[in-house]
């Protein structure tokens, strides 16, 4: 068979046109590979559960807890984000997690961003509080549980680097203003209240706005097929309740995303900042607990998802960045008297009322610090000039995740609370002054939420 006159031209048109492609593909980040993996966290039955004042065993796993890991490799740098389903990730645990993911992996430990889902159906983990022995984390079983809590998650980052294919990476949002609200709220007397109650007539307004953004990004393989979606929203998980282990909303939500891209797709759900979020609609008299109501809200959310996915677009750069720093932040004042209060409080137990008990512990966690401010750190992630994460160490106000996105440079920007620690409540500078639950809890003191606002602009700046 001849040759057509123009195969020769073709053919090196061709090759031009792969080896440009070729040197786009290097200048822009394009050959992203990505590799995926969920451990297994479920705790044995009888093990303490986290999330309320008192101490509760578990009684068996309504649906598994994951430790679920996404490696990401530009060819130059390696990140890896892992979520727990678990309330929290005491900073000890973060810091040993990477120090086994760094040897195992070779992924340096800063590059890491670990963060829990707030689920309050987990198991506790030990953080050197106050709470530890009135919530069972003294117990054979706790202690077990939080040793072998930085093993598990650094095979979840070593199976998913083992995994590493090229990938293709899109990202959307959607709006889901119906799920997540205030949970406080004006009342006629004047007060802010904390969870009022459904169809009280003494609520004003909620004293606080939402986040409605559900962010989107969505890894493909280069044969098409679905690798891994991240999703973050920000709500509160208290949803389930009871003795048995469950991943509460983000668990129903990855069942329903699976339902429809299948099981060897990946959900990452990460917590935006809902420090004052839930999902309770107080002008609405349905019970909102259990089971079927956490699957309410995981079937919704995927909806936003689904949604989501229609608008989809691919990230052009997907060089990848990594900057962080440690932000001191400052206590609040603890008198002798707090604290010899707190100590009475305390030998009360159970007796105690509950707001009391919140204030004790408060008390005496910070006057173990002796004067020492609260070390948090605040890490940005950036892929190419488009999208961002930024962890918050706890549970942040929703303005000040706000705050950040309103001026980050990034198309879409991640807000990621219980990231790399998990020092309480950071409420806003204005709740300070209105009070309640969630600032009386906070061990770190009023205007430390705009310190860490502060340090994420400024490294989302630098990242850019």
């Amino acid at each position: 068979m001849k040759n057509h006159p123009f195969q020769g031209v073709t053919v090196a048109l061709l090759a031009g046109c792969a080896a440009l492609l070729s040197i786009q593909s290097t200048a822009h980040g394009v050959e992203l590979r990505v590799g995926t993996a969920a451990v297994n966290i479920s705790p044995p039955n009888g093990t303490p559960l986290a999330g309320y004042y008192h101490e509760r065993g578990s009684q068996g796993v309504l649906d598994d807890l994951f430790a679920k890991a996404a490696v990401l490799d530009d060819g130059q740098t390696k990140v890896a984000f892992v979520v727990c389903d678990l309330l929290g990730l005491p900073r000890h645990t973060v810091l040993a997690a990477r120090k086994l993911i760094e040897t195992q992996t070779g992924i340096p430990g800063g590059n890491v961003m670990l963060s829990a889902t707030h689920s309050h159906t987990g198991p506790v983990i030990a953080s050197e509080s106050a709470m530890d022995e009135p919530v069972g984390t003294t117990s054979e079983l706790s202690k077990n549980y939080s040793a072998e809590l930085p093993k598990r998650i650094a095979q979840a980052v070593a199976e998913a680097s083992g995994k590493l294919a090229p990938a293709r990476v899109c990202y959307a949002h959607a709006a889901e203003d119906r799920l997540a609200f205030n949970r406080r709220f004006w009342m006629r007397d004047g007060s802010v209240g904390w969870n009022p109650g459904k169809l009280n007539p003494e609520i004003i307004r909620p004293a606080g706005p939402v986040d409605p953004e559900v962010n989107v990004l969505y890894f493909e393989s280069a044969g098409k097929k679905p690798q891994l979606t991240y999703v973050n929203y920000a709500m509160h998980p208290d949803t389930t309740g009871g003795a048995l282990v469950s991943a509460d909303y983000p668990g129903a939500l990855s069942r329903c995303l699976a339902a429809c891209k299948g099981p060897e797709m990946l959900t990452l759900f990460a917590n935006g900042a809902c420090g004052n979020l839930n999902h309770v609609n107080v002008r609405w008299a349905q019970r909102q607990h259990g089971p079927d109501e956490a699957s309410r809200l995981g079937t919704i959310l995927a909806a936003a998802v689904f949604k989501a996915y229609m608008e989809l677009k691919p990230a052009d750069d997907t060089t990848l960045c990594v900057r962080s720093e440690v932000v001191p932040l400052p206590l609040p004042k603890v008198t002798d008297e707090d604290v010899r209060e707190a100590e009475a409080i305390v030998r009360m137990g159970s007796k105690a009322k509950f707001m009391e008990q919140v204030r004790a512990y408060k008390a005496l966690d910070v006057r173990k610090r002796d004067g020492k401010p609260i070390e948090a750190e605040v890490q940005v992630i950036a892929l190419g000039k488009e999208v961002a994460w930024v962890s918050l160490p706890g549970e942040a106000f929703v303005e000040l995740g706000l705050s950040i996105k309103a001026v980050s440079p990034f198309k879409q920007t991640h807000i990621v609370e219980l990231a790399n620690d998990c020092i309480g409540y950071i409420p806003n500078r204005p709740a300070y002054a209105e009070g309640n639950y969630e600032v009386v809890s906070a061990r770190c003191a009023e205007g430390s939420g705009e310190l860490l606002v502060t340090a994420a602009i400024k490294l989302l700046s630098e990242g850019r």
